[in-house]
């Protein structure tokens, strides 16, 4: 058994790395001694004075490592990215020749690739907690139940920049107590068991979202709100709506549009002047009868002066909601039949075989919620707690509801773990089963649980033919919960999460609002879902001349032509913006409060898209103030004297030029062309002579550097897809993945393709 699995992975693990197995090592042998002979002498000659035993400069040394087969893969790796990205030898020192340069760099792959091949280390994950995103996921695509169920959950930590990071998911006390309530809760409400006790829940208005709210209310609708909200029980529900704001002079009264689900349900005149007949506000109640499931809510007034369907006409009043409140229920006539209690409920008891019913109905779920087959050792537990809830609630739905609280607390369904094929010796590699390969496919494509088609092709042993999963990956791509790549993977990525809370100076950026602040992230966030959908080239991310804008975002970029509050492809042609670096939620969190940071800039650009971070400052070195009284001008003279010290001019060299060609931007992404009187300069110099000259020269910097680039990008998606950290025995496969992508144009769903076929992602190693 174990002589069979190592066969096959070395078979698979041949076939990307492009070596037949039954000549890898002669390969290797050779590559050996042409590497051997460029390294003992690029080593002796340009490395040796500094990274040698005695001066240990960057607590590194290469003495007595001239040969590669003394070399650890770690060290060889380190030296191959540093020799790539042109930071060694240092400027001013004396270097090899470009030609030398890039024989030894092409070597060095070839040997490293060569390596991994012949002793393959696909990584042994840790057990695997569900964070907060796919705890939600997971419970809405089990039990067709989108709530925030995950909102009490103690917060994720992050690790390697993602939540997702099995090292750090670790399970507290308080974890416990929090999944425990919130499986009584869930239970409660997909089964329809909980006392019909009126309560009250408030939705706040999104202050600046009310642009978003027109997409979702009818066309000409403002100042809107739009939520969902699950009805526990089919009955009488209050929606009160909370308006005020300010009536045009001579104007008819503003009408409210209520709507559920996309259809009106009520349409009044919202006359709410106060005492001098102005402004105001009030409340306008409607009772209405609702059925019990998942609706969709939205309050907002009409434009005037406009047909029901028309777009873009100008609001004459300035009103809006403020918030709605939901009471109920009044009057329940049952818990009604959801879509969740569908899906749960495969089966109705007959008298004398309710507990038939209830393993199916328990065999069912588990199959789901587990992601694999289920046994009678899972089922028989279940169906103990389904027994003695039905004795204490008194009947066969009570006992559901408490053996699916038993599901949602299950180890099974929240925590992921990968087991061995029995026999297999410590340290063995082997591929990952087909039920385990849907949990990995799932959750990196959707933070979610598989659906029943992942399991029903890894059942049949098919999930893990080449052509079946090619279509697989196609069909989730297109699925909307994709969606999930934006918001967990680039969200983290791209520091995109850090757009709600930051706040910029109000004294010093007045014309910034909280539309604003939508739109910025509403842009990249359309940008990459177009991106991911259209299938587009990975360098879209740098190069693209184009992006999505609403008539506010395009009036702040000052683009004409774009009219009406709903977002739209528009053309960048011609101007500055090009590409993510130049769109406003990027320029903002790499920005201070009160002003523009070329060191944050230029650090967001080496970790993020040139996989090049810098170490962090030394702890003698004192920060720049942030002061907001800073101008572009005296900024760059405090850097020069900041990197006079020879400490700080290590790492400033390469950060400063990358964020001053940045500078054209201020902290809020506005283009400007001088700050306080003085020009301002946008134009940098990196320590190999290159110029960076403004957003574009920036542009050029990156697309030179795109086997940087497009390892970084594979780089964080594998990362993101494993759920564990890269280790110098991944890089192998982070170097096949840009291969493989750079034959298919560096198409997006290549990308993703090739994260999937490589080996950490295929295969694991039995821990020691």
């Amino acid at each position: 058994m174990t002589g069979r699995y190592i066969y096959r992975a070395a078979a698979f693990i041949t076939l990307f790395v492009g070596l037949p197995t039954t000549s890898a090592m002669s390969e290797q042998a050779e590559v050996l001694v042409e590497v051997d002979s460029l390294l003992k002498d690029t080593v002796q000659r340009y490395c040796l004075t500094c990274h040698n035993d005695r001066t240990n400069t960057a607590d590194f040394s290469l003495s007595g490592l001239s040969s590669a087969s003394r070399m650890p893969a770690e060290v060889l790796e380190k030296v191959l990215q540093k020799l790539r990205a042109g930071e060694m030898p240092p400027v001013g020192r004396l270097r090899p020749d470009a030609e030398t340069t890039a024989t030894l760099l092409v070597r060095l792959e070839q040997l490293l690739d060569a390596q991994a091949s012949v002793s393959p280390n696909p990584g042994a994950p840790a057990i695997h907690r569900l964070n907060r995103a796919e705890y939600r996921n997971a419970v809405r695509d089990l039990l067709d139940l989108d709530l925030d169920h995950a909102r009490d959950l103690p917060a994720d930590d992050s690790g390697y920049g993602f939540d997702n990071i099995g090292d750090v998911l670790t399970v507290s006390p308080l974890h416990i107590e929090k999944y425990v309530s919130a499986a009584r809760r869930i239970s409660r409400l997909v089964v329809g068991t909980m006392v019909p006790r009126p309560v009250v829940e408030r939705y706040e208005s999104p202050r600046g979202k009310s642009e978003e709210a027109l997409d979702q209310l009818p066309p000409n609708a403002r100042g809107g709100i739009v939520f969902r909200h699950y009805f526990p029980f089919d009955a009488e529900y209050v929606l009160t709506v909370r308006v005020g704001g300010r009536r045009a002079s001579g104007m008819p009264a503003p009408r409210l549009d209520l709507r559920m689900n996309g259809r009106r349900v009520h349409l009044v005149d919202a006359d709410f002047s106060g005492e001098d007949g102005n402004q105001g506000s009030r409340n306008f109640e409607f009772r209405m009868s609702v059925a019990a499931g998942d609706h969709e809510i939205g309050a907002g007034f009409l434009t005037e002066f406009a047909r029901i369907e028309d777009i873009g006409a100008t609001t004459l009043n300035d009103v809006s909601v403020d918030y709605v409140l939901v009471s109920g229920p009044f009057g329940a006539t049952g818990p009604g039949e959801t879509t969740s209690r569908r899906r749960l409920f495969v089966c109705r008891p007959e008298l004398g075989h309710e507990e038939r019913c209830a393993r199916q109905i328990l065999g069912e779920v588990a199959r789901r919620a587990y992601r694999r087959p289920v046994t009678s050792s899972d089922i028989d537990p279940l169906l103990e707690l389904y027994q003695l809830g039905r004795i204490e609630g008194g009947g066969f739905e009570a006992g559901v509801e408490m053996a699916l609280s038993g599901v949602l607390v299950s180890p099974n369904f929240l925590f992921r773990t990968e087991g061995a094929p029995p026999g297999l010796a410590p340290g063995s590699v082997y591929p990952v089963s087909d039920f385990d390969l849907a949990s990995r496919l799932s959750f990196f494509l959707w933070s979610s649980i598989p659906d029943d088609e992942l399991l029903d092709l890894a059942g049949q042993g098919r999930l893990s033919d080449t052509e079946v999963l090619a279509g697989q990956i196609k069909r989730m791509l297109a699925d909307p919960k994709a969606g999930a790549l934006v918001d967990n993977f680039a969200g983290q990525w791209l520091h995109l999460r850090n757009v709600a809370d930051w706040t910029p100076d109000p004294e010093l950026f007045p014309g910034f609002d909280e539309s604003l602040r939508y739109g910025f992230l509403r842009e990249t966030q359309l940008f990459l879902e177009h991106l991911i959908r259209e299938d587009r080239s990975v360098f879209e991310l740098i190069d693209a001349d184009y992006t999505f804008l609403n008539e506010r975002l395009a009036e702040f970029y000052g683009v004409e032509g774009v009219r009406g509050g709903y977002f739209r492809r528009v053309s960048t042609e011609g101007t500055e913006r090009g590409g993510i670096l130049t769109q406003g939620s990027i320029l903002m969190v790499t920005s201070y409060p009160t002003r523009t940071s070329p060191v944050l800039r230029g650090k967001w650009v080496l970790e993020n898209l040139l996989g090049a971070p810098p170490p962090p400052p030394p702890p003698d070195v004192p920060e720049l103030p942030d002061r907001a009284g800073a101008s572009p001008g005296s900024l760059r003279e405090a850097l020069e004297q900041h990197r006079a010290n020879p400490a700080c001019a290590v790492c400033h060299a390469r950060l400063d030029p990358l964020g001053f060609s940045l500078e054209s931007f201020d902290a809020v992404g506005a283009y400007r062309l001088a700050e306080q009187g003085r020009p301002i300069e946008a134009v940098g110099v990196l320590p190999d002579g290159t110029v960076v000259d403004g957003p574009r020269g920036l542009r050029g910097v990156l697309q030179a550097r795109q086997v940087e680039f497009v390892e970084t990008v594979a780089e964080k998606l594998l990362t993101y897809a494993l759920g564990r950290g890269l280790t110098s025995s991944d890089r192998p496969a982070v170097r096949q993945i840009r291969r493989q992508v750079a034959v298919h144009d560096y198409r997006f769903s290549t990308l993703v393709a090739a994260v999937i076929d490589s080996v950490p992602f295929r295969f694991r190693r039995k821990p020691e």
